[in-house]
């Protein structure tokens, strides 16, 4: 469920992401839905983030589908960025368009079954077509629902709603399970926000200065345990760059 709308609960959201998360790596980790970290009012996207990059997986409809929910589940606020400013979008476009969303390393042959949670994921679909049919299905509900009006031309308050009943699995999808497509969605997006910025998300390495992680700095251990003072160094990334 949703957390209360404070910064230090972002906060709390985002640090529990990175350490759950590689963020050196593209591979989704599958993660299952968990709260979404706030409900703060609508951010309209950065211009910058939300125009320069031209998607090559998503379509136009399941592009500002794909910002819209970025803004949602990482909104930004008083505590810095979100998912948009970050550039998440732009990871999960480039994302989609590698092996392993294809599926290359997933067993994908059947019998395709319902199977306990300990047995992993037993679906037909890859990770590209999880997200690209539940966006589908998604838009197909809130056309009904709301007057002809997809997921990214509702309010906020009405978006929120809509990742609530998804996260939970109440929100009835054709096709596909809305609780299956919010949790890998959610995870994606998660992975976006802490990669290495050479895979597109994490702009500036926003993500890291947020909660001060130290990125592919070569020696850190004089303050692997240090509690009372914050890191006071920037974060560096896998080229080398410094924040």
């Amino acid at each position: 469920m949703f957390h209360d709308d404070t910064s230090s609960a972002r906060r709390a959201f985002l640090r529990q992401s990175l350490t759950l998360i590689p963020v050196v790596t593209l591979a989704s980790t599958g993660l299952a839905g968990q709260a979404l970290a706030q409900t703060a009012p609508a951010v309209a996207p950065a211009e910058d983030a939300a125009t320069h990059y031209q998607p090559k997986f998503f379509s136009e409809a399941q592009w500002h589908f794909i910002q819209a929910a970025c803004a949602r589940l990482i909104p930004a606020d008083d505590v810095g960025p979100g998912a948009v400013e970050a550039g998440v979008p732009e990871f999960l476009d480039r994302h989609m368009q590698t092996p392993y969303a294809h599926g290359a390393i997933w067993y994908m042959q059947g019998p395709f079954v319902e199977a306990p949670a300990e047995f992993g994921y037993q679906g037909r679909l890859n990770l590209r077509d999880i997200l690209r049919v539940g966006i589908q299905a998604v838009d197909s509900h809130c056309r009904q629902q709301f007057a002809g009006k997809v997921f990214a031309q509702l309010s906020a308050e009405q978006q929120d709603a809509v990742l609530k009943a998804a996260e939970s699995g109440a929100l009835e999808l054709e096709e596909i399970s809305s609780k299956l497509f919010f949790s890998n969605l959610l995870a994606e997006v998660r992975n976006g926000f802490f990669a290495d910025p050479s895979y597109g998300g994490n702009k500036d390495m926003q993500g890291w200065k947020m909660i001060g992680y130290p990125g592919m700095r070569a020696d850190y251990l004089d303050w692997v345990t240090v509690r009372d003072r914050p890191y006071p160094l920037p974060p560096v990334d896998l080229a080398g760059k410094r924040g």
